[in-house]
Order: structure tokens, then sequence, then C-alpha cells
């Protein structure tokens, strides 16, 4: 039943039937679904703006979704929706023409957020920062027209390892991306349901769906993003120590404020002996991080 043509969604016609693609198709569905339980994501009657950059993680973003929906265990309404930046050379025609044969319901948005960032970014500079500060913006704009409860965006596990590494080595803080936030006017939220998923998986679904990938040529035309020198510096880690970026990403659901150093976080003023110490508790890992 599971790729009967009749019974599933057009998102996933003409799937590779090896067992490999199989099993990747299962875990990755059953990451997402874990994610979107442990943090809470779904409420009755919501709708999602479910964000397509075209990349291969938005692609699965996407398909899951589609196929957790269509096995009843995603209760909400689903509109997907791409924000054409108005890059140089973007094939504009791609997503509303496969977005259209897949019939999933989409608002195709342009924005010439391009132009501001060449603009405003000096010299020399990344653009990262001002283009999702402003991608982010028109998103949350357009969910409030479209009535949607919250934004959906396709960043993965290796995503959010990498910012936090990113905090660490430039921003001198401890933090990364929340798979569930609230917005700062409290009116949106914002989910990561991929976020128990790892980069490659994405890839290699993406790949084997032969879904029509769109780079990002803004920002992978500049080199020595600190974004890459970070994501290179995992690589060799996993190389050296298969696993590691696992490990890493269970530490961030495992936090212990006694063992750190922010006072804001844990009352050290008043830690004295005589006193009750500060006892390791259960994880509160899903079974998958365990």
């Amino acid at each position: 039943m599971l790729d009967d043509l009749d019974d599933i969604h057009p998102l996933f016609h003409g799937a590779p039937s090896t067992t490999e693609f199989k099993k990747l198709r299962k875990r990755i569905v059953r990451e997402a679904r874990e994610a979107i339980e442990t943090y809470g994501m779904v409420n009755r009657s919501d709708r999602w703006l479910v964000c397509l950059s075209g990349g291969k993680d938005s692609y699965t973003l996407l398909a899951v979704l589609y196929e957790l929906k269509w096995r009843g265990l995603l209760p909400v309404d689903l509109l997907a929706c791409n924000l054409d930046q108005g890059q140089p050379g973007f094939p504009a025609t791609v997503l509303p023409e496969f977005l259209t044969k897949m019939g999933v319901p989409h608002r195709i948005e342009y924005q010439d957020t391009y132009s501001i960032v060449m603009d405003k970014v000096p010299q020399g500079r990344t653009y990262c920062a001002l283009c999702s500060r402003l991608r982010r913006g028109n998103l949350y704009r357009i969910a409030r027209e479209e009535g949607c409860s919250a934004v959906v965006l396709g960043h993965h596990r290796d995503d959010i390892l990498e910012t936090f590494f990113m905090n660490l080595f430039h921003g001198g803080r401890l933090a990364a991306m929340p798979p569930k936030l609230l917005n700062e006017d409290g009116d949106l939220m914002l989910y990561r349901p991929l976020s128990f998923v790892a980069e490659a998986d994405c890839e290699k679904f993406a790949r084997a769906m032969n879904y029509p990938i769109i780079p990002c040529d803004l920002c992978g035309s500049q080199e020595g993003l600190q974004r890459m020198q970070v994501k290179k510096l995992l690589d060799e880690w996993e190389t050296r120590s298969p696993g590691r970026r696992q490990v890493m990403f269970r530490a961030l659901m495992n936090v212990r404020p006694s063992h750190l150093a922010d006072p804001a976080l844990f009352d050290f003023l008043n830690l004295a002996p005589g006193g009750i110490a500060p006892t390791d508790t259960d994880t509160g890992l899903p079974p998958i991080l365990r």
C-alpha cells in the first residue's frame, strides 16, 4: 500500500523500490515525527506555511510532512511557499511548475531583497545575516496574510550543530537553532521538524527522488563563510570518529546548568554546604537519540 499510486501523495510517485531507500525514507519520517512530538509542534486546526527554497532540505521537509499528513499523523493544513528574492539567474518557473504538478497548494512571492543585500552589505562581508533577516520578515508577513499559525523551515540536525559552533567560536554564547520558537511579536510559531534528521539523509532522499534542486548561488559564491569553515571542521571530526555529530547533538538536549558558568541559569551565589546539591536527572531524550 505504501507505494500504491492510488493512495500515496504524488510527491512520492516514482520512489525507488530498493530496500536501502525504503529504510532511508522510514528513518527520516520517524525522526521528523519524533521531533514534532517531542517539541509539541501540532495543535489541531493549525495551518502551516512550509517554506521552500528549492534546496534538498526543503524538498525533503515537504515530502515528509505530506507523508505524515497522508498517514493521519499530522492534522494540519499545509501551504507551501517560495520567496523569490530576486537573485540573478534564479529559475523562477521551477518551483511553481513542480508544486502545480504535485498538486501542492502554494504561494510564490517575489520580493527583491537581493538588491537590498548587495546595497547594504560592505564589500568583503557575508550576505547571510541580512539576507535571512529580510527573508524571515517576509515569511512572517505572508504567514499572517494566509492565516497560518506557524512558519516551518527545513533546517536539519547539522544546521543546528553548525549554528551552535558558530555562536561558540564567533558569538561568545551557547546557542543554536531551536526546533520550536515563538517569534518576537508573539503571534507566530517557527518550527524545524527536521531537527533530528542528518543532512546526508536529506541529500540522499532528495537526489533519489530526483527533485529539481535549486542551489543558492548568492551565498555559494562567497568564499570563506564561517558556516562553511565550521561544516568542514565537523566533517573532519565525523570522518575520524563516525557518529560524532549525533553525540554532539545529544549534548544540546542534555544541558546541565550547574556545570556551566551562567549565573542567570543557576544560583551559584546561594550554593553552599548544607544545601541541596544538584543531581543528575534522566536526560529526557527521545528514544532515537539515546
